[in-house]
């Protein structure tokens, strides 16, 4: 009787996941526009499918580095980041958080490790920064999406955020501020990642061992059927918002010139977080209905660093005060560069 009472509760739950699903929403919204807009399937439908066509080279190529980067072990370079003088180690942890090639959920673990190592609090704030906003696989899809002009800027936005953040996060705490930053227990991953190791040495020739081989087709499978599914769903929605949203209702919110439109836009980005293979496409579509360069650029900076993973690392291992400090240093960061980036 009991697995009776069980079974029902355990399929709704199962239905409810499928259905939220990237796969099962496409389904879903396709199905939509042929009941209610018949006459638009198939120019909604055509969109989406040669933007996805358009940014299939660039899919194929981040699986294919960020498959072999795994495989490699070549997340160990990241550890030494943090070794030496604070200033060096915030110049690195910087550089390399806009390079890693990490899932969000990683950087949790990766950070607990170095906080238990001793590393310095500017340092790794430089890493947390940075790490949301820009990876190898994000660079190329921003660039399918956005073209590279754009795709190069927020990969420089990133460094220049976690330098910013890291340099204030120390001057702060050279006046007394967060003295006792850490919380006294350290969360693991978020979604189940181990995390990556942080001793070893990188096997870039990682094919002549059957471990490291099975790795490589591992990472290329799941991360090739990730993409695929988010990038498939962005570009149906940039479709949708092509399609219907009006113009000029994105350029009174988020168009124009001045300061006003990329503040507003970072503050929206914030809230509305979209993973960094959604945002690209679904920022090309407001573009194209009016919202300024800068103001996309704000509005991407501001909702990667408010992503749930990103916020949830920072949230796990520090005290408040410190989680606040990183929000500010973000939506700071978010506008600063969006001014930087439309007036270049």
């Amino acid at each position: 009787m009991s697995d009776i009472s069980q079974n029902p509760r355990m399929s709704l739950r199962d239905a409810a996941s499928y259905l939220t699903s990237p796969w099962a929403l496409i389904v879903i919204i396709v199905a939509l526009v042929a009941l209610l807009d018949g006459s638009s399937l198939v120019s909604v439908v055509t969109f989406a499918v040669n933007a996805l066509l358009h940014t299939l080279p660039y899919i194929v190529f981040a699986v294919l580095l960020l498959a072999y980067l795994k495989a490699t072990g070549a997340e160990v370079l990241v550890a030494r980041a943090f070794e030496g003088r604070e200033t060096r180690m915030i110049l690195l942890a910087a550089l390399f958080g806009g390079l890693a090639p990490f899932c969000s959920c990683e950087v949790i673990p990766f950070i607990a490790g170095l906080l238990a190592l001793g590393a310095p609090l500017p340092a790794v704030m430089a890493f947390w920064l940075s790490s949301p906003l820009i990876d190898p696989p994000t660079l190329l899809i921003t660039a399918g999406a956005l073209g590279w002009e754009f795709a190069i800027g927020k990969a420089v936005f990133a460094v220049a955020l976690g330098l910013f953040g890291g340099f204030t996060l120390r001057s702060m705490m050279r006046h007394g501020a967060f003295v006792s930053p850490l919380k006294t227990q350290k969360s693991s991953g978020c979604c189940g990642c181990s995390g990556p190791k942080l001793d070893g040495t990188p096997l870039w020739k990682f094919w002549n061992e059957p471990a490291r081989r099975a790795t490589f087709g591992q990472e290329f499978r799941t991360n090739a059927l990730f993409l695929l599914k988010w990038l498939a769903f962005a570009y149906v929605l940039e479709s949708l918002l092509v399609h219907y949203v009006p113009a000029d209702l994105i350029a009174k919110v988020v168009g124009g010139t001045g300061i006003v439109p990329i503040i507003t836009a970072a503050f929206v980005g914030m809230p509305a977080y979209l993973n960094s293979y959604v945002a690209p496409p679904l920022l090309a579509g407001l573009i194209e209905q009016g919202m300024t360069a800068g103001a996309a650029m704000a509005f991407m900076i501001a909702g990667a660093v408010s992503s749930i993973p990103a916020m949830a690392a920072v949230w796990s291992l520090v005290k408040p005060t410190v989680f606040a400090a990183y929000l500010t240093l973000g939506v700071v960061g978010a506008v600063l560069a969006g001014l930087l980036f439309q007036l270049v």
